[in-house]
């Protein structure tokens, strides 16, 4: 078997090229009798037979009509038309797989390869391809890095940040001296007395909320409207009302 039949199934990279022009209706039908006229079957031929032959590999009609389509304009009937003819007519071999059918060029126009050529060229692969997974790699890397640098402050944005910072820190350290030069410093003794007054009346306030709320409950058991309904009609305010919370008793 000669190399090509051997390399038969690598992927063909499209053509990149600009779209066409959007065309009407009436010019889509009248280009697409065109290409399915014998004439231009036969000019389907002559492009598929010199592609099929640099390309040197099988491909199916969707491959053929995928790849020439946009660079000579091709149709899909065409193609299939020209490939077959060119089958019958012994330029081309075909294989069928299934329902699909493959073409390639035929192999006994090309020199044979050795046992040796097929190594090299296994090896020249296998070289290839571990290149490309080093390429591959660097460039992951190299898009996680720009991630990263797209994401930080410029040069500029952290020279001004930096001058930000350091205004905010004499500012403080200017508060500090203040405070630490001041006369007026609250002694431990009077700190504990405010705390423990702190706890006294949070702890009153505690009780007094639950004596509030459980007489409450009592006359609402009786009460035919809702609790809202009664508290606008008693006039009773609730800590909730304006967001008061009591502190958690430590």
């Amino acid at each position: 078997m000669a190399a090509a039949e051997r390399a038969a199934f690598l992927p063909l990279p499209l053509p990149l090229r600009s779209a066409p022009p959007r065309r009407g209706p009436a010019q889509r039908l009248k280009m697409s009798k065109a290409r399915e006229s014998p004439a231009a079957t036969g000019g389907a031929a002559a492009i598929l037979l010199r592609y099929l032959q640099d390309q040197n590999r099988p491909h199916s009609a969707q491959d053929a009509f995928g790849n020439l389509q946009r660079e000579h304009g091709l149709g899909k009937t065409a193609v299939v038309k020209a490939l077959e003819q060119l089958a019958q007519q012994g330029k081309i071999r075909e294989k069928a797989y299934g329902k699909q059918k493959i073409y390639f060029p035929d192999q006994d126009q090309f020199p044979t390869v050795s046992d040796s050529e097929f190594k090299a060229l296994d090896n020249e692969i296998s070289e290839l391809s571990s290149k490309v997974q080093t390429l591959q790699q660097s460039c992951r890397h190299m898009e996680s890095e720009l991630k990263d640098l797209n994401g930080s402050m410029t040069t500029p944005e952290m020279i001004k940040e930096i001058e930000e910072l350091k205004k905010d820190c004499a500012s403080y350290t200017e508060k500090l001296e203040r405070i630490k030069s001041a006369a007026n410093h609250v002694t431990p003794e009077e700190k504990e007395k405010v705390y423990n007054e702190k706890k006294l009346y949070c702890k009153e306030w505690r009780r007094r909320k639950r004596m509030a709320t459980e007489l409450l409950d009592a006359i609402l058991e009786g009460y035919p409207k809702s609790k809202k309904q009664f508290f606008e009609e008693v006039g009773i305010e609730t800590d909730e009302d304006y967001n008061v919370t009591l502190p958690v008793a430590v």
